[in-house]
């Protein structure tokens, strides 16, 4: 369990570092319904995540790492929809790359991952 925690603070660590290292991909990919503060909302997902990341190691921090995870991930699901539903919006986004399956595709990961910040994250 714990080579699991840590490689789940090592991903969301990761993953929010990106959101400061290529915020481009992150904003587009932003729901229009916030677009008018997509900097603000790729800076606070990415923030969150290494936030998260950092609260599930110690035992103290653990069980609001686990919620404050689930969160997360329950906050960012639709700009992932976004991206499947309107891939031509994604500024950036080579559906060469990417096939249009692939976005759908990316969309029951996000309970998989819900499931593995759980399993991580007890004990």
């Amino acid at each position: 369990m714990r080579l699991s925690r840590a490689a789940l603070a090592a991903f969301f660590a990761f993953t929010g570092a990106m959101h400061f290292l290529r915020p481009r991909f992150f904003e587009a990919i932003v729901p229009p319904a916030i677009e008018v503060r997509k900097r603000e909302a790729v800076a606070i997902s990415g923030a969150a995540e290494i936030a998260g990341a950092a609260l599930v190691l110690p035992p103290l921090t653990r069980r609001l790492g686990r919620w404050w995870l689930l969160g997360l991930l329950l906050a960012v699901f639709p700009a992932n929809v976004h991206m499947a539903v309107s891939p031509e919006r994604i500024r950036g986004l080579d559906l060469r790359r990417f096939p249009r399956w692939a976005l759908w595709a990316r969309l029951p990961l996000q309970p998989l991952a819900m499931a593995w910040v759980w399993r991580a994250t007890r004990g």
